[in-house]
């Protein structure tokens, strides 16, 4: 039956269409999907509608009120020297930290998990230190540690060495330890921290059995310790390859009006030259759309060649 209002003596109808939209968006069926809609909008708006619309860009000619389709005219123009000395520097650079943010975080966390360290909870704290400090402000901080002059930190210590002063940013082998440096020193402490938790994972009979048949620390190492630590070096060398070929900011805070001979700059340092300063947005994105595939590409053959894709533990 309908309730009657004391005031009015209306029928007052009861309010199914809120308590039927509530119990639509808590069934089983809709609820999943409510609870993971901010990150659905979130990825739709930041990267889905973005990697389209410069897929489009890449084929369009992009000009102050004019934009026209000009088909792959702006990758034919991508096979130039200038493109192939940005990709040979990422490539090296990206070689480089992929090496050293992953063989010496693992070597230094098995370290601090030992027994032999105390303190372990102040060194973890202060290992996450460099990853909040802005990349720029670090840069500013190592590029006049490591000026041109002989009054800057690392050419005194040449010098005290018996060394000749270095020009740092004006030499190949100088430029590209300048980035790798400024990047291993921010994130080599995240890294050493994954693998700290990862080694929380290895059970310690594990360990005792080794022990008994006589194993020494390097074989345990090697065939209990790396086994476990696998899934977690995966991932720290997929994101690894990947903060790499999109590195930025190493190179701009050491050359940021471009370096001699090109030898500080990086394919995104060539996106941002050619989209922003030179205007030529189409190239630009054109650029950007080849950097996405190469990503892709090196990932995936990165994911197989470790065993990313196969079932279980075979």
């Amino acid at each position: 039956m309908l309730e009657t209002s004391k005031e009015t003596g209306r029928a007052l109808s009861p309010a199914k269409g809120p308590n039927k939209f509530m119990k639509f968006l808590n069934s089983r069926s809709v609820a999943p999907y409510v609870f993971i809609s901010p990150f659905i909008i979130s990825f739709l708006v930041l990267s889905f509608y973005p990697t389209i619309r410069a897929i489009i860009m890449s084929f369009q000619s992009i000009l102050p009120g004019q934009i026209e389709f000009i088909g792959m005219s702006n990758y034919s123009r991508i096979s130039n020297p200038t493109f192939y000395k940005a990709l040979s520097n990422t490539t090296i650079y990206v070689i480089l930290t992929v090496v050293i943010l992953v063989v010496v975080p693992i070597i230094l966390s098995v370290l601090l998990d030992s027994k032999f360290v105390k303190f372990k909870t102040i060194f973890r704290a202060s290992l996450f230190v460099p990853a909040l400090a802005s990349t720029i402000v670090a840069g500013m901080v190592f590029r006049l540690m490591f000026g041109e002059t002989d009054t800057a930190a690392a050419n005194q210590i040449l010098n005290w060495l018996g060394l000749q002063s270095v020009e740092w940013r004006y030499n190949a082998w100088s430029g590209m330890f300048l980035m790798v440096l400024l990047a291993c020193w921010k994130w080599m402490g995240v890294n050493i921290l994954y693998f700290l938790a990862a080694l929380q994972n290895v059970p310690k009979e594990l360990y005792e059995a080794a022990e008994i048949d006589g194993a020494t620390m390097f074989k345990k190492f090697l065939f209990v310790t790396l086994p476990f630590l696998k899934p977690v070096t995966i991932f720290v060398v997929t994101i690894s390859i990947i903060n790499g070929f999109r590195m930025f900011e190493e190179s701009f805070v050491f050359w940021e009006a471009g370096s001699p001979g090109n030898i500080g700059l990086t394919v995104v340092g060539y996106i941002y030259q050619q989209g922003i300063q030179q205007n030529d947005m189409g190239f630009g994105a054109a650029i950007g759309v080849v950097l996405m595939l190469i990503i892709f590409v090196v990932s995936f053959i990165q994911l197989i060649l470790t065993g990313a894709f196969k079932k279980g533990d075979e």
